[in-house]
Formats: structure tokens, C-alpha cells, sequence
């Protein structure tokens, strides 16, 4: 009899602007996976949130969207660990057990994916996954509270403020004149809870700032102004490890257009990714060392890729951000650095799986009852 293998439930799709990046990211995985070790669950989720089955997710991945109207939901019961299968009335249907899940690896861009819901659903139900937790996924996703994070622990990142959508659209030209006065140009305008760069601008000028900032709230209701900097490269380092994470060999991003934005990053054929980068010994070393500080700062496991901005002419290093669920194909930034650094996508997807066995079965040792003989014996 052969060693039983590891069902492994794939999520992809969501409620986000990076719904269609993750399909390849999805699809990805699945060719390079351990067949012999791991079965592969596909689960969709539309774009309205309706989880859909693993049959109609496998067609999805074929043709790049998501038509199938075969509904399951995974419960928040730690007993069960399956995909139930409802009618469209939400009601669980007579064959409910759909498909057994004994890991989730969830491969979802941007909100209700990388932010902390989806690991808050897994954790309620008691199963494995890939990547950060609650806590360290919604700070990562949050650019505010992240750089806050990072600030009290002196990493060098740049400067930035915060407005919120409401405050904008009753202070437009309050607000206009504290970002004169406080930044000059270039700076950057972005959603505060968004990835793929989608809705960020580059501003020159004082005549584009109110556009930028209109296009940033769309996408979000809490929007970021950035210090923008001219004559930069823009590097970026892998992540991963839990408790004793290493840092890959760094990578250089050349966008086709003026900085990394999504048409550069999905679109435009002239982006060129560069690894190792071309930097001098210890500017390397100085921006693993910064990219491990950063992944321990916000608590993370598993993986994230951590980007930065090294100044042309004095190599001087900002810190941008980290994410905590990087693209994901296979030529994409995240595996390539480690294909570099010696672990070939396969071999990556296998020790992530296993990584977040080994932390589920270090969180299941903590203790959940309080033994208050203990208190009266005081």
C-alpha cells in the first residue's frame, strides 16, 4: 500500500482587482506540485465571493474565468476539514461531504485573501495553511500600519501620511495644500490595502495630485502619499522559514514603464527581472539582513517577498513593504529568487506545505483549558 498523500485545497480567484493574477499563480502550482506526495483540491472563488467545486475550479483554471455555479463552503467547525457542497439556497444538500482537505494553500492576491479574512476562517476551522497568519497578513496588507511597524523599529523607510476617502471628498482642498507644503515632487499615491500596484500613480506635478488621489480612492478608503525618489533601482528579496527564516539571493526589477506598476508587472513585454542583482557585497547582505528584520517585525511565516528601493548613485536602501503572498508562477519574482539560491519551484512548494504543517502542529500544543487546582493550591 502507498504512503497516503496529502490533500492539498488550492485557492484562487477572490473579492479583489488581482483576481485574474492568481489563476496563474494557481496554475502554476499545480504542474509543479509532488504529484506522488500531494493531491491538489482547486477552489474558486468569484469575484461576488461564492466558493465554487473543485470540478467546476478545475474548468475555470482551463478556460481563465470563473462560470461554474456548483457552490461549496468550507465550515469554520474544526471536526470536519472538508468542503461542503450547498444548493443555491445555501442549504447543505443530501451528499455534503464534498471533498476531504487536510492543508489549504491559498495563492489569493490583495483583500479577503491577503489581508488576514481568509486566515481568520482557517484558523476558526483548525486547518493548516500556507503563509502568514491573522495578524502579520492584515499588518503586511495594510501599507500604514506596516510602515508604522517598520518605523518603530527603525527600518529605513520613507516618508509618508494618510488620509482617508470621507475626509478627501469633504477637505479636497484642505488636504491639497498639507501634502504641498509637507512632501515634494515626485511622491506616490496609493490604495493603503491593495497589491499588483493597481491604482498607484507617480505624481510630478502639483496639477496630477487630485486625479491620483481620485483614482487611489476608488480602490480603497484609506489612501497613502509617498515620498517619491528619482535615479533608483527597485530590489526586491525572498523570504522563507518560520522561526528561523533565511533571505534568498537578491533580484532587481527594471519595469518597462517609469516605475513597477501592473502594467508592468502583467502587461507590458519590456520588464526585466534580474537575479542575482547587480549590487556589491554588502549592499546584498545589508538588504537580506533588512528583509529578515521586516518579515520578523510583522510576525510572519512561511513566505513574503520584501521590495526596496536602492538610491543609483550611494546605493543607500529604502524599504518599501512586504508581501506576504508574492506572485507566484513560476517565473515569477518570489521562486525565481530561490531557484537562484538553490531550491527549484517544485522543492519550494514542498517545504511552504510543510512549514505550515510544522506551525499548525506547534500551535495545536498550546493549551485551551486553565487548570485552577493549580490557583487554589497558592
Amino acid at each position: 500500500m502507498g504512503v497516503k498523500k496529502i490533500r492539498v485545497g488550492l485557492i484562487f480567484g477572490g473579492r479583489s482587482g488581482e483576481h485574474e493574477i492568481s489563476f496563474l499563480s494557481a496554475s502554476s502550482i499545480i504542474k509543479a506540485i509532488n504529484k506522488d506526495k500531494y493531491t491538489v483540491v482547486p477552489i474558486g472563488i468569484t469575484k461576488e465571493g461564492r466558493w465554487i467545486s473543485p470540478l467546476d475550479s478545475e474548468l475555470a483554471l482551463q478556460s481563465g474565468k470563473i462560470e461554474g455555479k456548483s457552490t461549496v463552503i468550507l465550515l469554520n467547525d474544526p471536526s470536519g476539514n472538508a468542503l461542503i457542497r450547498t444548493d443555491d439556497n445555501q442549504r447543505f444538500e443530501k451528499s455534503s461531504n464534498l471533498e476531504k482537505i487536510d492543508i489549504i494553500f491559498p495563492i489569493l492576491h490583495g483583500p479577503y485573501g491577503e489581508d488576514g479574512t481568509i486566515q481568520g476562517l482557517l484558523e476558526l476551522a483548525n486547518i493548516p495553511y500556507v503563509g502568514a497568519g491573522v495578524a502579520a497578513s492584515a499588518i503586511s496588507m495594510d501599507k500604514d500600519f506596516m510602515k508604522i511597524i517598520f518605523q518603530q523599529r527603525n527600518l529605513p523607510i520613507l516618508k509618508w501620511m494618510t488620509i482617508k476617502r470621507k475626509e478627501w471628498q469633504k477637505n479636497k482642498e484642505k488636504i491639497l495644500s498639507l501634502i504641498q507644503n509637507d512632501f515634494e515632487y515626485p511622491l506616490f499615491v496609493k490604495p493603503a490595502n491593495l497589491g499588483s500596484s493597481v491604482g498607484i500613480t507617480k505624481v510630478h506635478k502639483k496639477e496630477e495630485l487630485e486625479k491620483a488621489i481620485d483614482l487611489a480612492s476608488s480602490y480603497d478608503s484609506k489612501i497613502l502619499i509617498e515620498k517619491g525618489l528619482e535615479d533608483i533601482r527597485e530590489i526586491e528579496c525572498a523570504v522563507l522559514g518560520n522561526d528561523e527564516p533565511r533571505a534568498s539571493v537578491v533580484g532587481e526589477v527594471r519595469p518597462a514603464g517609469e516605475f513597477y506598476d501592473y502594467d508592468s508587472k502583467y502587461i507590458d513585454g519590456g520588464t526585466q527581472l534580474i537575479v542575482p542583482a547587480e549590487l556589491p557585497d554588502d549592499v546584498s547582505k545589508k538588504i537580506q539582513e533588512i528583509a529578515l528584520c521586516a518579515f520578523k517585525a510583522v510576525d510572519a511565516v512561511g513566505m513574503a517577498r520584501v521590495d526596496f528601493f536602492v538610491s543609483k548613485k550611494e546605493n543607500k536602501i529604502y524599504l518599501n513593504e512586504i508581501n506576504t503572498i508574492p506572485g507566484f508562477t513560476s517565473v515569477s519574482m518570489y521562486p525565481r529568487l530561490w531557484v537562484a539560491s538553490g531550491i527549484p519551484y517544485p522543492e519550494l512548494i514542498d517545504r511552504l506545505i510543510q512549514l505550515a504543517l510544522e506551525r499548525h502542529q506547534d500551535k495545536n500544543q498550546n493549551k485551551i483549558s486553565y487548570d485552577k487546582s493549580k490557583l487554589l493550591d497558592k
